[in-house]
């Protein structure tokens, strides 16, 4: 088990240089960016360095909410490989029930139950719960059952409204859907890894280590 705690710490160092490193090189080449808009910010009663701030934050939060995304699934990935050999990472399935996708991507397969993982879905787009539903129509008619762990629930009313959804499709066809804790206990119950816990432990040891993102 040490080993496997070694390999999430070193996994989340890794990514926590990428982020640093792909904010810096944002930040270097936003100070050649054309900031003329600014002139609508001061429109709408947005003083110039603030919207400066905006922009900077807004790059920041793109960046990272990808990397802690990434970083999660696979975070996660890595308890399933730990408990089983035979897992596979990033699985493309045929469509067996239309033309487009040709094909449908399963993060973590493990024998019979395809996983599909996510640190958090904010997402409001009707489309979205449409393509799942395609996607969950055919891991079933693959002979797979859908497995939906999904880390922290959206705040906002649509996405919730959303997820709701989700969550019915999934059980109605006899998937699983985990969020919260249960996806947190999920993992500990299959794996036999209390994940939270040594992310938990990461979080405490780095704070006031890692270089502060300004």
């Amino acid at each position: 088990m040490t080993d496997f705690v070694n390999k999430i710490e070193n996994l989340a160092k890794a990514y926590s240089t990428k982020l640093k490193n792909k904010i810096d090189g944002r930040i270097t080449e936003m100070e050649t960016d054309d900031n003329s808009h600014y002139l609508i910010y001061q429109v709408l009663g947005i003083e110039e360095n603030e919207g400066k701030l905006i922009d900077v934050y807004q790059n920041k939060g793109r960046f990272l909410y990808k990397y802690a995304g990434s970083f999660l699934e696979e975070a996660a990935i890595l308890c399933f490989e730990y408990k089983s050999e035979i897992a596979q990472r990033k699985v493309k399935l045929i469509n067996q029930i239309g033309q487009k996708p040709k094909t449908f991507e399963i993060d973590c397969l493990v024998e019979q139950k395809a996983y599909e993982i996510k640190w958090r879905d904010a997402t409001t787009d009707g489309d979205h719960i449409i393509k799942e539903h395609n996607r969950i129509e055919n891991i079933i008619k693959c002979g797979y059952t859908p497995i939906r762990i999904m880390f922290y629930y959206p705040n906002r009313k649509q996405a919730i409204d959303k997820q709701k959804a989700l969550k019915s499709i999934y059980n109605g066809c006899g998937g699983e859907y985990y969020t919260g804790e249960s996806s947190w206990k999920y993992i500990q119950d299959e794996t036999g890894i209390d994940l939270k816990s040594i992310l938990e432990v990461i979080a405490k040891n780095q704070a006031g280590k890692l270089p502060i993102l300004e």
